[in-house]
């Protein structure tokens, strides 16, 4: 019997492929169309979408976007294609192939680029490591419809989410020593992690609990007393109520309380991008000294870090 040709899917959600009003809003529309991360009533949700969100938003975050592009694109881009790179060197007999939920290069072409090189074995590694509906699920909604028309598919091993490997936390732990040998030890490190409205949790999504999970392995595994530890959700959206607390208001909150020098990591980023760059590593810089602090340093995602990838190694071979 001949054994199957394993490919691996590199997933992750995506990022305009310029820094302009017109690209962001090509990549919001298509994000912000699908109901597993917005679920109103489409009649409701497409108006207000195209005649109100896209044409307000979508010059502010392109100015946003502006202030963290790098000389060879977007950050998310410029990680997402260094692990690509760097995996497919640890795997020299496995393709591996990069798909974003949204935008270019999509999932589809990702399997499609698997299959044309004869590979009957499809690994999925979504680069999310705590499980949601609005990340993972996508992913897995997408892939079903690209194989929904195919006479022959591939056999498919989607992995979850690796909210608690242990070579993950260790990893993170790793940054994180790194960050308080060159900063000194904070205050207080804050895990901030993208948020999901309370309903979705309320409805069954476990993301909370394995954010949670995630904490706690890392706290462990830093040896940090609890009191020296917080956890936040950032990057809400829209009107009714996210996972709490909010990054925002905990770090104006720690700045007036009288807490002087916070580092932030935000474990729910396997690679930089705009929530990472602008939104934590400036604006709430600034929030937190505005209110009272002295020192904030940001903790850079894992990216191409060897052992991030050793992590993607063990993960995907493991998987097989």
């Amino acid at each position: 019997m001949s054994q199957a040709k394993t490919g691996i899917l590199l997933a992750n959600l995506g990022t305009p492929e310029a820094p302009t009003s017109a690209a962001v809003s090509r990549y919001l529309r298509q994000f912000l169309s699908d109901t597993r991360v917005v679920d109103t009533p489409r009649l409701l949700w497409w108006p207000l979408l195209r005649g109100v969100i896209l044409p307000i938003r979508s010059p502010r975050v392109a100015k946003l976007y502006q202030s963290v592009w790098m000389d060879e694109g977007s950050p998310l881009m410029v990680y997402s294609r260094r692990q690509e790179k760097a995996l497919a060197a640890r795997l020299p007999d496995m393709p591996v192939v990069l798909g974003m939920s949204y935008g270019k290069p999509s999932l589809e072409s990702a399997v499609n680029e698997l299959l044309a090189q004869g590979v009957d074995h499809i690994v999925v590694l979504a680069l999310y490591p705590q499980y949601s509906c609005s990340t993972v699920a996508a992913v897995w909604d997408e892939l079903a419809r690209i194989l929904a028309t195919r006479r022959r598919i591939p056999a498919v091993t989607f992995i979850r989410d690796y909210a608690d490997n242990e070579m993950y936390i260790n990893a993170l732990a790793s940054s994180a020593r790194a960050s308080f040998a060159k900063h000194g030890e904070p205050d207080l490190l804050l895990l901030s992690y993208h948020g999901i409205p309370q309903r979705f949790a309320n409805e069954g999504d476990d993301y909370p609990q394995r954010c949670r999970d995630t904490t706690r392995e890392l706290v462990s595994a830093l040896g940090l007393p609890p009191e020296k530890v917080m956890m936040t959700f950032q990057s809400r959206f829209g009107r009714e109520p996210w996972l709490t607390p909010y990054t925002d208001e905990t770090l104006k909150m720690l700045g007036e309380k009288g807490v002087k020098h916070i580092q932030v990591m935000s474990p729910g980023f396997a690679a930089d991008c705009l929530e990472t760059l602008e939104e934590i590593a400036v604006q709430n810089r600034e929030f937190f000294l505005e209110a009272g602090g002295t020192k904030y340093e940001y903790i850079p995602a894992l990216n191409d870090d060897p052992e991030h990838i050793e992590m993607m190694v063990s993960l995907v071979t493991n998987s097989r």
